[in-house]
């Protein structure tokens, strides 16, 4: 979506932005792979439909799997509703990902 989920620049750019503001990452790879996804359900032109996190932030600290998901798909709830239509999530804190 070429307007992400702000208005104003991509949906990457804007997941990106978000994520740090609320996660305060000391890791974040925001990777947009619609292109794997073509012809697929939730696919369309322009792609920006399906991304993949890695994110190593303390915020995860003492949280499940389950809880860390929830949390990054609450952040991530108006890009939902922009268009977004997966998203693989692998979130570890700074020891795990040591």
């Amino acid at each position: 979506m070429a307007d992400g989920a702000n208005g104003g620049g991509t949906l990457r750019d804007w997941m990106e932005a978000r994520l740090r503001d609320q996660l305060a990452p000391e890791r974040l790879d925001v990777i947009d792979e619609s292109h794997l996804h073509a012809g697929h359900a939730g696919a369309r032109p322009g792609g920006e439909t399906h991304y993949r996190l890695d994110i190593v932030a303390s915020a995860f600290a003492g949280k499940s799997r389950v809880e860390r998901h929830r949390l990054v798909n609450a952040l991530m709830e108006e890009a939902f509703k922009r268009g977004l239509h997966a998203l693989a999530l692998r979130a570890r804190t700074p020891e795990e990902a040591a």
